[in-house]
């Protein structure tokens, strides 16, 4: 018979082996990203989920205390990055993840940054329903910011011209992807309001998170609120705040040209209307001198204007206006 040395009980080795992955620096902290699944929120406050990738799951348990770590609701499916410390649960001999901090990974990250950047914007009170400008019924110019190539602008003008070929169209060539988009959007805005517009249409085709980006920025924001003219937001699919804002409403891109303003039957109803009224104003629709010129081409890809371009505003039918002013 063989004799047995150094027998050891269960909880014996789970507290060993507990004491191992104690005194390991490395798994007291680090931070380890994968894939949220079974996630669950229990009535006790804690969070227990699953993080897993291409190669493995590891369990992982956010406990009550710890859920400042947390900005957002996790679900199915996140890509998060998890920080904190790898441990045994004694009791079931099982090593998990003890969260101490989560945040989105990737474009989820952007997508925090919206939510934050939304309620702030909220709770100053820039999407107050009773500050938003209405749409006049009758438009002589619409003023557009988005590129002069894709098929953001190209929609907006055949939509707009087969609605109501009486409106002029100007253009404002704006950078609307990368890093120069930005400040493009904003002078863009500024100009059409110095012009005077009487409508404005602000926005790009789809595209991803990172490729929307520049219409989340809060100067952005701030530069729709503050806009004295009406802003319809046209921008991908239309998922953002900026139809929220005070004077801005909210369209999917190529509905933008269409429903910013009523079309000819309209017009002509309303016309018909005055005309049997003795003291009837003069409507303020005219013929129009055309469309904005866009490039046939989807991309929507920034690119490098041509010297003065970005300044300047390309009106109907090729005329420009403002500082060295190029017709796209």
């Amino acid at each position: 018979m063989i004799e047995i040395r150094n027998v050891y009980t269960v909880g014996q080795l789970n507290s060993y082996i507990k004491n191992m992955f104690t005194q390991d620096y490395l798994l007291q902290r680090l931070y380890v990203k994968g894939e949220v699944s079974n996630c669950k929120y229990h009535s006790s406050g804690h969070i227990y989920f699953t993080l897993k990738d291409s190669r493995g799951t590891i369990s992982c348990v956010m406990f009550a205390g710890s859920r400042a770590g947390l900005s957002f609701r996790m679900s199915e499916g996140q890509q998060v990055i998890v920080g904190g410390a790898v441990d045994v649960y004694e009791r079931d001999g099982k090593y998990q993840l003890y969260a101490k901090e989560i945040r989105l990974d990737g474009s989820g990250q952007l997508y925090e940054r919206f939510e934050r950047l939304k309620q702030e914007l909220e709770e100053s009170g820039m999407f107050a329903p009773e500050y938003k400008q209405p749409i006049p019924r009758f438009i002589q110019t619409l003023g557009v910011v988005t590129a002069d190539t894709g098929a953001a602008v190209r929609d907006i003008i055949q939509i707009a011209g087969r609605r109501n070929p009486y409106v002029q169209i100007i253009l404002y060539p704006a950078i609307v992807q990368g890093e120069a988009a930005v400040p493009s959007i904003v002078r863009g805005i500024r100009a059409l309001e110095a012009l005077g517009v009487d409508v404005m249409i602000v926005g790009r085709g789809g595209g991803s998170i990172e490729d929307l980006w520049a219409f989340n920025e809060e100067v952005v924001a701030r530069a729709i609120y503050r806009c004295s003219i009406p802003v319809i937001s046209a921008v991908g699919h239309e998922r953002g705040f900026r139809g929220r804002l005070a004077g801005a409403h909210a369209i999917g891109g190529s509905g933008a040209g269409g429903d910013g303003y009523p079309g000819n039957h309209e017009r002509d109803t309303e016309l018909q209307g005055r005309a049997a009224a003795p003291d009837a104003e003069e409507a303020p629709g005219r013929p129009g001198t055309g469309q904005a010129v866009g490039a046939e081409t989807e991309a929507e890809e920034p690119r490098e204007p041509d010297p003065g371009e970005e300044d300047g505003c390309a009106v109907g039918g090729g005329e420009a206006a403002g500082k060295d002013a190029q017709a796209p």
